[in-house]
């Protein structure tokens, strides 16, 4: 992608924004050198890799990639045998532990059950070398210092120098708090000279402690000596960091040749923890600008719901939904200057390359954007003082380069298209050059202020004019683009605003031709009409939303009922059954008694009167329906359900009609006014589609009939028209139905007419109406039965 078009556009803003969210040089270093694609599988991939950082953001809030450090070169240098320092130790054993701990998070959320195959794939790839980080651990402490417990050699040898420390500096004590110190040191304090330990001596006492002299004052009044009685031990002392110097290079070359070990391993890790930065630096700065994933395509389509330009603030921002590569493919935004055209023009390439580059976009959800394969922008003044070019000619050179590279798979965008020299000439050039572009099937957005090209989206098939919107009343720009409507000149509007006579500008109205009136006339009622439909779109929408949630709370109430129907049915059933069985034991003690007393008294009750009684009893009786349970158990047939077919939903013990299969274990039902996801083995079936079709009405009797809800007359003579009417409002009764739907269309009315005046004069029927706008309109009656 060219590099000019990049600053042009302002990308590389773009990505000194993103370099502020990175975790670590690594993920800094790939923001820096981030550049759009042009491979559709690549941006795919790179949007896919964005979004699963920016749901784990949305699910945890953070991730931990603190201490990851760019530990290549050291491992480099490790594998050509090179020692390598305690500091770079430090890094290595962050950056293994850092992949440690990513990898334990990513452990974390995959036990949530969140579907992150790209990270889950990076983290996989990453050995986790737990016994590098712990031996390095107990080496180097945080601030690369080497600890005791690097060897066993390294501690006595360490031991040893404290104790030979101590006794140097029990000696050194002693002689600076004799009585004679006072008078013959500078001052009564042990320091250090050359790595030994030395006290101040006043010059003049120079021979009282005897040994060498290592420094002395910029006065040469003080020297700082080595008493001779502790020389000895000053020379152990350096024998001893010697060999303490020589004991930490064979561990650090120890460890070195450790790294070496795992170098491999350790490079896969910095490369991926690299990867993983830049994703999540990608979804931080996405968060930052409230961006969400485009759906991409290889269509060259752009479709943007809401878009900002992402370096405006979001207060300042105005949002525009904006289209490109469906209807038409060029847009020619016109209108006077300062109104907004050329952030738009921005917005659109800047939206692109982030697009293009796997960055979210700031534009609400579902925005598409298409690929393209170059990019190429004329946008701001370009005057060249060096060349000596004048703006038009800055311009035009540019505008030439294009020309020459543009094609099928270009965006082109043109800012102030022909500004710079004669209008007319200017127009006419700017009209030119995009016949050009459009003739090559590029994308092409241009933005100019010459009048004469509100005309070339008419004329043109492919284009259409856009404007951005004037709020006469504030005297300022709204920044709202209206695609669809040119811009128009609201120069007279603005003078009256601010007070200029209306004699002047009624004399400045005359002086333009009627044409031009005419047009702006048009133009300023295409923004009203514009205005009114956004109105009534943003009430219908308002409707639509209240009747989904409407109808998603009478399916959940509908549920709801029918559970608590079958739990009341079972809970009636089982008192049922335990009153009768009650009734029954107390029958069966009655009987127990009477023939005691027939035995005891000789009581005229004969045994077959007895059980006749029992089988009264029995009979008596109620005999219980099967449970909803049982319902649950009726045998299905094997028989493949198709659309249409008649079934039976169990659960709800209610019939319907097949609409269309989800997935090979879902059905969408049609009950009634409801339709309801409903999962096959919930579903009896009763009759196909044909049959329901073929069976005739009149002889449709009882409640098992499926009747449909309306009645479909198109197409029919006027007198079987009627005849069906009959026998349906016949059979809705049957059915129970409160209201139905007639469809006579609306046609020339005399089927309309002739089906109301038969519902008027019809003993059931209580109401009749046209349909709602949703419903069919005039071309449907609606019928309530009493």
């Amino acid at each position: 992608m060219n590099r000019k078009v990049q600053k042009t556009l302002e990308f590389d803003k773009i990505k000194e924004l993103l370099k502020q969210y990175a975790a670590s040089r690594l993920g800094h270093s790939k923001a820096d050198g981030l550049s759009p694609s042009v491979n559709y599988e690549e941006i795919v991939r790179m949007q896919e890799e964005t979004d699963e950082a920016m749901t784990v953001l949305r699910v945890k809030g953070h991730a931990p990639l603190g201490g990851i450090f760019d530990i290549r070169p050291h491992v480099k240098r490790a594998q050509i045998g090179g020692m390598l320092s305690p500091q770079e130790f430090v890094q290595i054993a962050s950056t293994v532990r850092a992949s440690r701990k990513f990898k334990k998070f990513m452990e974390e959320l995959l036990e949530d059950e969140l579907n992150l195959p790209i990270l889950e794939e990076k983290a996989s790839q990453m050995i986790t070398l737990s016994s590098l980080e712990q031996t390095i651990r107990q080496v180097v402490d945080e601030n690369g210092e080497i600890l005791d417990s690097a060897s066993e050699a390294l501690r006595s040898i360490r031991s040893q120098l404290r104790s030979n420390e101590n006794r140097i500096r029990e000696k050194l004590e002693r002689m600076i708090r004799s009585s004679n110190a006072q008078k013959m040191l500078s001052d009564a304090i042990i320091t250090i000279r050359n790595d030994r330990y030395v006290i101040p001596v006043k010059q003049e006492y120079r021979g009282h402690y005897g040994g060498i002299i290592h420094d002395q004052s910029s006065s040469g009044q003080t020297l700082f000596i080595e008493p001779e009685a502790i020389v000895q031990l000053n020379n152990q002392l350096s024998e001893l960091r010697l060999k303490e110097q020589t004991e930490i290079e064979k561990i650090l070359v120890e460890l070195t040749v450790e790294v070496h070990t795992h170098s491999e391993d350790l490079l896969i890790i910095v490369e991926v923890l690299a990867d993983i930065d830049f994703m999540f630096t990608k979804a931080k700065f996405g968060r930052s600008i409230k961006g969400t994933k485009p759906q991409i395509n290889n269509e060259r389509r752009m479709k943007l719901n809401k878009a900002r330009h992402p370096l405006l603030s979001m207060e300042e921002a105005v949002a525009n939904d904006i289209e490109l590569g469906d209807d038409f493919t060029a847009i020619v935004i016109t209108g006077p200057n300062t109104g907004g055209k050329t952030v738009t023009l921005k917005t659109i390439g800047l939206t692109t390359l982030m697009a293009q580059s796997g960055l979210p976009i700031p534009a609400l959800d579902g925005s598409e954007v298409g690929v393209f394969q170059y990019v190429y922008a004329d946008i701001g003044d370009e005057q060249s003082i060096e060349q000596s070019l004048s703006t038009f000619s800055s311009h035009m050179v540019n505008i030439v380069d294009i020309l020459k590279q543009v094609d099928d798979k270009s965006l082109v965008l043109f800012d102030e298209l022909g500004a710079g020299t004669d209008p007319q000439e200017g127009a006419a050039l700017a009209i030119s050059i995009l016949d050009e572009v459009h003739q090559k099937d590029a994308r092409v957005v241009a933005t100019t202020h010459y009048p004469e090209l509100k005309a070339y989206g008419y004329n043109r098939d492919g284009v259409v004019n856009a404007s951005v919107e004037f709020d006469v009343e504030t005297l300022s720009p709204t920044y709202k683009l209206l695609i669809g409507v040119p811009g128009r000149s609201n120069a007279f509007e603005i003078s009256k605003r601010l007070g200029l006579q209306d004699g002047v500008i009624h004399r400045a109205k005359s002086y333009i031709g009627a044409d031009t009136k005419e047009v702006e006339n048009m133009i300023a009622s295409l923004e009203d009409s514009r205005r009114q439909a956004e109105k009534e779109m943003r009430e219908a929408n308002e409707f639509l939303k209240q009747a989904e949630k409407m109808q998603r709370d009478m399916q959940k109430q509908m549920m709801e009922f029918y559970e608590k129907k079958d739990e009341m049915y079972e809970k009636a059933e089982r008192k049922a059954a335990e009153v009768v069985d009650k009734a029954k034991e107390d029958a069966e003690q009655v009987i127990r008694d009477l023939r005691k007393m027939r035995q005891e008294k000789s009581a005229e009750v004969k045994e077959h009167e007895l059980i006749q009684a029992r089988k009264q009893l029995e009979g008596a009786a109620p005999v219980l329906e099967k449970s909803s349970s049982a319902k649950k158990n009726i045998k299905k047939t094997t028989r493949e359900f198709k659309p249409g077919d008649e079934v039976k939903v169990l659960s709800f013990d209610q019939k319907g009609h097949l609409i269309e299969r989800i997935s090979n274990k879902e059905w969408q039902v049609q009950m009634g006014i409801m339709k309801m996801k409903v999962k096959e083995s919930n579903l009896e079936f009763i009759q196909s589609k044909q049959k329901v079709e073929t069976k005739p009405l009149a002889t449709v009797k009882g409640k098992d009939y499926h009747v449909s809800l309306e009645l479909d007359l198109r197409g029919e003579r006027f007198e079987t028209a009627l005849s069906r009417v009959e026998k349906y409002i016949d059979d809705a009764l049957l059915a129970g139905y409160p209201r139905v739907s007639i469809i006579h269309g609306k046609g020339t009315g005399a089927l309309r007419q002739g089906v109301q005046e038969y519902l008027r004069n019809h003993r059931s029927v209580k109401k009749i109406r046209f349909g709602e706008a949703s419903e069919g309109g005039t071309g449907v009656t609606i019928v309530e039965f009493k």
